[in-house]
C-alpha cells in the first residue's frame, strides 16, 4: 500500500508544508537520507505556544508532537520523497518545559506513534526528547527527523 493510501486510510490529511522561518533548509537529501529540519507544531493552521508543566498539558503537548509529525511528513511529501521512505531512523524531539517537567518523552510520543501508524515497523526509530527554556516563536514542541530513503 502506498504511503498517501496509507494516510488516507487512516483519516490524516497532511497540512501544507512550512517554509523556514529562518536561513536554512527544511529538508536536505545526502546519499539515499532526508535529514529534515526541525518542524512546529501548526494545529488547525495556529502555532501551538507555551511550556509543558505551566500552561500546556501533557495532552495538549502530545497533540503538539502529533502536530510536528504531520509536518514532517509534509516536508518529505513537498520534496516528492513520501513514497521513497525505507526507514524512520531518528527523531530529535524538543519541549518547552519548566524545569520540574520530566514528561518530555511522553510529549515526543505523539509524533513517535504517528510513525508508527504510518509506516509500521519501518515508522520504529531511534530518539531523543530534552526538555528546553525555550522554542522559536514560543513553539511548545519542535522535532526534527533523519529518514532513509529507498534509492530513486
Amino acid at each position: 500500500m502506498s504511503i498517501e493510501a496509507k494516510l488516507e486510510e487512516l483519516g490524516i490529511t497532511l497540512p501544507g508544508a512550512a517554509a523556514p522561518v529562518a536561513s536554512y533548509q527544511p529538508l536536505v537529501v545526502s546519499n539515499d537520507v532526508a535529514y529534515i529540519s526541525g518542524q512546529l507544531p501548526f494545529v488547525d493552521g495556529t502555532l501551538v505556544t507555551g511550556k509543558l508543566g505551566h500552561d500546556v498539558t501533557l495532552e495538549r503537548g502530545q497533540e503538539a508532537a502529533r502536530a510536528c509529525g504531520l509536518m514532517i511528513l509534509a516536508q518529505l511529501k513537498a520534496a516528492g520523497l513520501l513514497e521513497r521512505v525505507e526507514k524512520v531512523v531518528k527523531l530529535g524531539g524538543f519541549v518547552a518545559s519548566v524545569p520540574s517537567f520530566t514528561d518530555q518523552p511522553k510529549v515526543v510520543n505523539g509524533t513517535s506513534d504517528l510513525m508508527a501508524e504510518v509506516f509500521g515497523e519501518a515508522g520504529r526509530h531511534a530518539r531523543s526528547a530534552v526538555g528546553v527554556p525555550v522554542l522559536p516563536l514560543d513553539a511548545a514542541v519542535e522535532v526534527d527527523a533523519i529518514v532513509a530513503l529507498r534509492p530513486a
